[in-house]
């Protein structure tokens, strides 16, 4: 770990996208919350999966209420993925994660029982360098990680308790990072176990992603499935705050940055009653430090061709995207399963 580094401002400012600049990736949507929705998207991304795969998910803590729907990632998995792994790592807090028995009988418990799960960091841990990281040259992640040739990262897209959101960044930049030394090395300064925060945290968070990322190079994707979006990340299991952000749908993206960015540009264009309590989330923590910090780490782009796969791939805008949606949370029928 770097000293030296200082932490980058403006984490608490939405930059709209007429302030952006660069060159654009294509980012696919659909409203269709659903397993058929999720195979639809993936067929847009997956393709760059080869050899042995991960799909980089967060299973939950037990009975975690907001967890993408088991049913639809079984049937992902048995029609597309049927050699995949699901990978995870323990977890740095106390609870029902932080050891790999208390973590498998969680898994079992959640119901993640139809596909290998493979703790990554069960067995150690091993170092991956961050190309020309601020704070990290290297970040250690469990030791199994490198035994995968591509990786999905499969992401229930929701607030964050410090991070302000959890979407793609946050599923493998504290999700890949081993439990005791990688998460760690985000989270300590000096004594203080959870010591870091707002711009910092966001920078770490992305640079232990990139170097994840930059080792799966060209083949990784990105789904973030936009629905019981809670301010809460799934870490708080039962505790979550309540829903209150209406269900908005699900994205997919070649590109990391572009993917995160879009889901909140999605969230920023619902109507202010409908999306206070999130926004509030992600501004308060400081959030946007993590799209902006990426965007200057070289992993990705903040301007993108959103695609309606519900309408014949037109490209919309943010706004045409959500024009549909209701304006408070409505429970869907795949809750709990």
């Amino acid at each position: 770990m770097k000293n030296n580094a200082v932490p980058g401002s403006g984490g608490e400012r939405y930059v709209p996208m007429e302030e952006r600049s660069g060159e654009k990736s294509v980012v696919y949507f659909t409203r269709d919350l659903s397993p058929e929705g999720l195979l639809k998207i993936f067929d847009k991304v997956g393709g760059c999966l080869t050899g042995k795969v991960a799909v980089k998910l967060h299973t939950g803590e037990k009975y975690g209420p907001n967890i993408i729907p088991r049913i639809w990632v079984k049937k992902l998995m048995a029609e597309r993925l049927p050699e995949a792994t699901i990978i995870e790592t323990n977890t740095y807090y106390e609870g029902d994660r932080d050891s790999t028995e208390k973590h498998r009988e969680t898994i079992k418990v959640n119901g993640w029982t139809f596909c290998p799960v493979d703790i990554t960091d069960e067995e150690g841990t091993v170092m991956l360098p961050v190309p020309d990281g601020k704070w990290f040259d290297a970040m250690s992640v469990g030791s199994h990680l490198p035994e995968y040739d591509s990786m999905l990262t499969l992401t229930h897209f929701k607030g964050h308790m410090m991070g302000g959101f959890g979407g793609s960044n946050k599923n493998i930049g504290i999700g890949c990072a081993d439990g005791k030394v990688g998460k760690e090395m985000i989270h300590a300064k000096g004594s203080a176990a959870w010591g870091v925060n707002q711009e910092e945290l966001m920078e770490k968070i992305s640079e232990s992603t990139k170097a994840v990322i930059s080792h799966f190079g060209e083949h990784v994707c990105y789904i973030n499935v936009m629905r019981n979006m809670s301010v809460s990340c799934d870490c708080e299991g039962v505790a979550a705050q309540p829903v209150v952000t209406p269900d908005i749908g699900i994205v997919a993206s070649m590109d990391i940055l572009a993917a995160d960015q879009a889901c909140v540009d999605l969230v920023y264009s619902l109507p202010e009653e409908s999306r206070r309590d999130l926004q509030e989330r992600i501004e308060t923590r400081h959030g946007h430090r993590q799209l902006s910090y990426m965007k200057e780490s070289g992993m990705g782009n903040n301007l993108y061709d959103l695609i309606d796969l519900d309408n014949y791939e037109i490209a919309i805008t943010p706004k045409e995207a959500v024009a549909g949606v209701k304006k408070t949370w409505i429970a869907d029928k795949y809750q709990g399963i």
